[in-house]
């Protein structure tokens, strides 16, 4: 299929939550001084641009990182991202560009580093090669990311983050991504994993999550939400909430996501229309809720 680009979303509210808890991730590698690997398998693109057609028609960033990316009492976790945010930007004009998830990584790699993309999708895979050409930190790939994530072997470099952000649009993807997932788990227990996820009305995240469960008991997990105060009918499509399972959390991961979370929600507020983003942390083993 491959229809879905991510420009249309860049920025918004889903975005902000994800990339503030991947930032903090990298930001616990970056506190040992030996090496580490960041595996990305939906990769995406690397900038996008937010004068762009895709991110013209829907605005979501303005309801999401244009809210926040110039404030200056953000936490220290928001406060590496908004940072790669602004380095993206300059320092005297408006917000034109969004860093995705290859972008945080490589502004978090050493000289030892290294970063393994991978993005299947044509044009965001010559994007991604001709961004990151000259780097020779950064490996880039074209394959199937629930192959590759079923392919995963212990790599040279024993620590590292592997994040998992499938568009979902094929919806075999909630069945494929935790066996998939468990198969990396059980080759490379030492990784951090972070997988996102959709909430939305038809709410088949909750058979991801309970597979999740079933086949990754006994793994330390904690998830992240978003949801709305005032969400929309259960009529209405799009989102009405998004997840992060992490596995493998770092010490004080939880505690400073939840300080990071709180900070989100006292300021994503949407006034013109009473929505509201509430940020939450919720343990396991409630996996199927």
């Amino acid at each position: 299929m491959l229809s879905y680009r991510h420009g249309f979303h860049a920025g918004g509210w889903a975005d902000v939550h994800k990339h503030v808890a991947v930032a903090l991730l990298l930001a616990h590698l970056r506190q040992k001084s030996t090496p580490f690997v960041v595996l990305d398998a939906f990769a995406g693109d690397a900038v996008y641009d937010l004068t762009g057609p895709e991110a013209v028609k829907t605005r979501e960033f303005e309801t999401g990182i244009a809210q926040i990316w110039q404030t200056t009492d953000a936490p220290a976790g928001v406060a590496d991202y908004l940072s790669a945010v602004r380095a993206c930007n300059s320092a005297a004009g408006p917000l034109v560009a969004y860093p995705g998830s290859p972008a945080l990584a490589r502004a978090a790699l050493r000289d030892e580093d290294r970063l393994i993309l991978n993005e299947l999708h044509p044009t965001a895979h010559r994007a991604l090669a001709a961004w990151a050409e000259r780097d020779s930190r950064i490996a880039v790939h074209k394959r199937d990311a629930v192959e590759l994530l079923g392919a995963v072997v212990t790599p040279q470099l024993r620590r590292g983050l592997v994040l998992v952000d499938p568009a979902y649009e094929v919806k075999t993807e909630y069945e494929t991504v935790p066996d998939a997932l468990a198969r990396a788990v059980k080759s490379w227990p030492q990784g951090i994993y972070a997988l996102w996820y959709p909430v939305l009305a038809e709410a088949r995240h909750r058979g991801l999550l309970a597979s999740l469960h079933r086949v990754l008991a006994g793994m330390e997990r904690v998830e992240v939400m978003v949801t709305e105060i005032a969400p929309p009918p259960t009529t209405q499509r799009g989102m009405r909430g998004a997840g992060l399972v992490i596995i493998n959390q770092p010490w004080r991961f939880h505690d400073e996501m939840s300080v990071a979370g709180d900070w989100l929600t006292g300021r994503l507020w949407q006034p013109q229309n009473g929505r509201h983003i509430a940020c939450a942390l919720a343990d396991y083993p409630d996996l199927g809720a």
